[in-house]
């Protein structure tokens, strides 16, 4: 007599739709520390001769591309959040989409003005070419530091708060982004009155916790997802 054995494959529980937001907010939010290597790609371009000196202009070209993918990702958070943390406040949630489309808007700024610098130096030295070229790096140092210290602070008091009165991520994790904005523009407004330069240690401390905040709100929401949250509740079952 012969039987037969059945064997039952596990069914795969699809992603539901806030799953998949989280998912893809984590990423972008992760995407946006691509920037990171720029610190040492534009060097050359910030020595005074640049424009007249030898060498390649490739790692300043790189640097640019990775600061258009860190804007592109800074959309992208807000895209992603959007629908989720609209439920909490929607005038909040608006305000987030616009102030990351800012912080974006002067990325592309900053890039813009040292591709300039590039630019100038392809195009051959001429007299006021060094004095063109340094006035562009200046302009890329300033928008920099307002557009990436004043804006962020604000991303953080705005997503922060709905993060917090939503529950959608451990409290500790809102609460590290609301303690470090007030923090960055302290760091911010002590570089405009020239108390300590933008890239002093001071500076850098101030401005970590921010980092931090971004860094683990993205691997949270890229590996945890959203919590169980009031206004998850109508979210429709797959």
């Amino acid at each position: 007599m012969t039987t037969l054995k059945q064997t039952t494959t596990p069914t795969r529980v699809p992603m539901t739709s806030l799953r998949k937001t989280a998912l893809v907010a984590g990423a972008f939010y992760l995407l946006s520390f691509v920037s990171i290597p720029t610190l040492g790609l534009y060097s050359k371009v910030r020595e005074p001769n640049y424009v007249t000196g030898p060498g390649p202009d490739t790692p300043v070209v790189i640097g640019g591309i990775l600061e258009m993918i860190v804007a592109l990702a800074c959309i992208g958070t807000a895209v992603a959040l959007y629908p989720v943390v609209r439920r909490q406040s929607e005038l909040r949630a608006l305000g987030f989409v616009g102030a990351r489309v800012l912080e974006a808007a002067t990325i592309v700024g900053c890039v813009v003005s040292l591709m300039s610098v590039v630019s100038l130096r392809r195009a051959g030295a001429g007299p006021d070419t060094e004095v063109a070229a340094r006035a562009l790096v200046a302009f890329h140092d300033w928008i920099f530091l307002l557009g990436q210290g004043f804006i962020p602070a604000v991303n953080a008091l705005l997503i922060g708060t709905l993060l917090y009165q939503s529950r959608l991520v451990p409290r500790a994790l809102p609460v590290l982004g609301l303690i470090g904005a007030p923090l960055l523009v302290i760091s911010v407004i002590a570089t405009l009155f020239d108390l300590w330069a933008q890239t002093s240690a001071i500076s850098a401390v101030l401005t970590l916790p921010i980092a931090v905040w971004e860094l683990s709100l993205g691997v949270y929401l890229v590996t945890k997802g959203f919590k169980p949250s009031p206004i998850t509740n109508a979210e429709p079952r797959p």
